[in-house]
């Protein structure tokens, strides 16, 4: 028998789960413009710099299907992709948030340059949910 010093997967996961169930909870993604702020020390959702313009609703769409999984030993987050139908919005970032504890921040996306779309869908698409793809991970 052997003793590995590791810190555990389960723990992983549940760190990944604020308040008992992330996947239970009400996440939204908020999109920005090119002179926002957003950065790894975001503690919560702001309003400075938020997209604004046709079909783009302050606070961002609600997060569909967010799951927690497991991968190995890595813990891994998902959701459906993001879509803001009909939209005429520049966006340079998002921003993930948890709505239902106190709007706090979850991770900031730049999106590398200003992406648009005119009477369109802007659709964030999240990468495959795998140890070495998925969108968050904690391995």
């Amino acid at each position: 028998m052997a003793i590995i010093q590791a810190i555990c997967t389960v723990f992983k996961q549940d760190l990944m789960s604020p308040g008992g169930n992330l996947a239970a909870q009400t996440l939204k993604c908020a999109l920005y413009t090119n002179a926002a702020s957003l950065a790894a020390n975001t503690s919560v959702y702001i309003t400075g710099n938020e997209v604004s313009g046709g079909n783009y609703t302050t606070g961002g769409n609600t997060l569909a299907n967010v799951a927690i999984s497991v991968d190995g030993t890595t813990a891994i987050f998902d959701a459906d992709n993001v879509t803001f139908p009909n939209a005429t919005i520049s966006a340079q970032a998002a921003l993930l948030y948890n709505n239902s504890n106190a709007n706090a921040a979850i991770a900031v996306l730049d999106f590398g340059g200003v992406k648009t779309s005119t009477n369109g869908t802007f659709e964030l698409q999240f990468p495959t949910a795998n140890a070495s793809a998925g969108l968050i991970r904690i391995a």
